[in-house]
């Protein structure tokens, strides 16, 4: 049967005055939520770049939303009485 979504992230990205860049990427299904964060801080030797703040703190939220949407779906599956594989990619790439 043919099944459609369209999931939404909102990625909030903010800087303080110290170089400190924090991202927030918030996963909306429609019926859940899941936010992931990430953090970058610019080094004081460093030039200031704000555009590779932003791209390492948003690259960071987006990496802690996936694993946190991979752990919710391993609970799924074991909730459905498959028991967890050894290994991720066996999960992924059965033969």
């Amino acid at each position: 049967m043919p099944h459609t979504l369209e999931w939404n992230v909102r990625l909030h990205l903010s800087e303080d005055d110290e170089g400190t860049t924090r991202a927030r990427a918030v996963l909306d299904t429609g019926t859940a939520a899941l936010t992931g964060h990430g953090t970058a801080h610019c080094h004081p030797a460093d030039r200031d770049v704000p555009a590779i703040g932003d791209e390492l703190a948003a690259g960071r939220a987006m990496r802690d939303l996936a694993q946190q949407l991979l752990d919710a779906a391993e609970h799924d599956i074991e909730g459905m009485g498959a028991t967890r594989p050894r290994s991720r990619e066996a999960a992924a790439w059965l033969t």
